[in-house]
């Protein structure tokens, strides 16, 4: 659990006390690369912290994949419309690569997060901070070109341009596998 313990701390200072009590209520779990943790219009009773591995997450609009989000190890993964509003999801989040991680249910973590308030205050920097990389990505997106977005993605997900699909990458970014490869070969 070291990735998943030091990441929670560089967020939120947690105590070991806390740290436990979040322990407590985790089952490890493995996933093979390309299965899909979460899928769209069922209820996903867990939310995952990502020991090893790395995942995204995409809607499929007119039979089209649009990649929303990477996550790697220490990410916590989870579907936001069942944890706050009791709804099915309405997107996948698929393994890119074998995943090692923990699992949690749903309704534990909601309890945690209501009764403990280091992990709530933990839960909200995370979504803080979600909510800034969401508002960053949208701004990129309607505001700069092509080039200048992918190399905004490179500074802020080095790691992803390594391990990645590259057509996963072109989705996220919204543009076509064509225009990404170009911009790659372009770079001195």
């Amino acid at each position: 659990m070291k990735n998943i313990i030091e990441t929670i701390r560089k967020h939120y200072p947690v105590t070991d006390l806390t740290i436990q009590e979040l322990i407590s209520y985790l089952t490890p779990c493995c996933f093979p690369k390309k299965y899909q943790l979460i899928k769209e219009g069922v209820y996903c009773k867990y939310a995952y912290f990502i020991e090893k591995g790395m995942l995204r997450a995409y809607w499929i609009v007119d039979g089209e994949e649009y990649t929303t989000s990477f996550g790697a190890e220490g990410c916590m993964v989870f579907s936001m419309d069942e944890l706050y509003y009791n709804r099915k999801s309405e997107e996948y989040v698929e393994t890119l690569e074998d995943v090692e991680a923990y699992r949690i249910n749903i309704s534990d973590l909601k309890k945690l997060m209501e009764t403990n308030i280091e992990l709530c205050n933990w839960g909200r920097i995370i979504h803080q901070n979600e909510y800034r990389r969401l508002h960053q990505s949208h701004k990129e997106r309607l505001a700069l070109p092509a080039k200048e977005r992918y190399e905004e993605f490179r500074k802020q997900f080095p790691e992803v341009c390594k391990r990645v699909n590259l057509t996963y990458i072109a989705s996220y970014l919204g543009i076509t596998l064509s225009t990404l490869s170009r911009l790659r070969n372009e770079r001195p």
